[in-house]
């Protein structure tokens, strides 16, 4: 059953459907969703997409996307960054990438209440989780990635931070469903929530980046007046009126995904007239077949990646649409945390000691 519905004024229920149909159509037979055809999947988006599958009622396109990441996932619990459709492309263990799977089961249960898959894929999401949090660090960051060979990289990204911190609590929400307790999850997030909040030099600058700057919002670990101060602080660096979100501040180029997941940033923090006006201005990038270009450079509306449409662009989208029209049981994912996830709380790492010993 579909969970799609309109958003008034700005895309229709059936606009959506074209959509989800138009990313089923991509799929792989093995149920690994490209970026696009001929081009490369990486584990993050591609649950993204399965997402968004979930919410237009493609449920057994959804559940072999989730087959092909089972099938997929190496003994240590992680993920390569990318693959194609007959080999890996590019053999790095992201941590973010790898994280990613506990929203996503933790998304198709909120729709669909099966438990059965949640049970079948809880081994998947506990060796992932597991993975990522051995790459936390004692001040609460999680290092960005592993080489292939297991050598961790040097430093922490914050938009994979924030994301991790997202995805941590969609495990430890299906750890609870379960009945498994992971204290060691809570504490970790805890560490990293703090760790956002409050040691920014935690992380490599990337402050060129849109993603660096509405993440933690996104993810529901800055909120309230603290979200909304964040945001209004670079919206004139980020938001090209009338057209969307740079990828960078410094270039004249916007993306869909990233106009659709600040505007969840936006409505996640109360500013709903805003949040509609910029989901709105994603629209102009649809095109006939329900597909949207991934990169407009302005002012001539170059499509960059060149003539590029993305399945990952398609599912922000829908993903989006649903937070919008409140059409699901998970619409409130990105936008309402505190009502689907569990409570977060923050500790440092003198707290977390002190917790270890006791």
């Amino acid at each position: 059953m579909s969970c799609l519905a309109d958003v008034p004024g700005i895309v229709t229920a059936g606009g959506l459907r074209q959509t989800v149909d138009a990313i089923a159509e991509w799929q792989l037979p093995s149920g690994m969703i490209p970026w696009f055809p001929g081009g490369h999947a990486d584990p993050w988006n591609h649950v993204e997409a399965a997402m968004a599958l979930t919410l237009g009622g493609r449920h057994a396109e959804a559940e072999r996307a989730y087959e092909w990441l089972v099938g997929m996932q190496r003994p240590d619990g992680a993920w390569h960054q990318y693959y194609l459709a007959d080999r890996v492309e590019q053999d790095k263990l992201d941590a973010n990438v790898c994280a990613y799977v506990a929203t996503g089961v933790w998304h198709r249960w909120l729709c669909t209440g099966d438990r059965g898959f949640v049970e079948a894929m809880w081994p998947v999401v506990e060796r992932a989780i597991d993975f990522v949090l051995d790459l936390q660090t004692p001040r609460g960051e999680i290092l960005w990635a592993r080489h292939a060979d297991g050598t961790p990289w040097s430093f922490a990204l914050l938009t994979g931070s924030s994301s991790m911190c997202h995805s941590l609590r969609s495990a430890i929400a299906l750890a609870e469903l379960l009945g498994h307790e992971r204290p060691d999850w809570e504490l970790s997030a805890a560490r990293l929530t703090h760790v956002i909040r409050h040691v920014p030099d935690a992380f490599a600058p990337k402050h060129r980046w849109a993603m660096d700057w509405y993440y933690p919002v996104l993810a529901g670990v800055v909120t309230g007046a603290e979200g909304r101060e964040r945001l209004a602080e670079r919206h004139d660096a980020f938001v090209m009126d009338g057209c969307g979100v740079r990828c960078v501040s410094d270039r004249p180029w916007i993306t869909v995904a990233e106009t659709c997941e600040y505007a969840l940033a936006t409505l996640a923090v109360g500013n709903e007239a805003r949040a509609t006006e910029l989901f709105g201005w994603a629209q102009r990038y649809r095109t006939d077949d329900g597909r949207y270009w991934t990169g407009t450079v302005f002012p001539d509306e170059a499509r960059f990646p060149v003539g590029e449409r993305s399945t990952y662009t398609a599912s922000a989208v829908v993903l989006a649409a649903d937070a919008f029209a409140g059409a699901s049981p998970a619409s409130g994912l990105f936008t309402r945390h505190d009502e689907v996830l569990p409570a977060l709380f923050e500790a440092d790492a003198a707290d977390a000691a002190v917790t270890d010993r006791e």
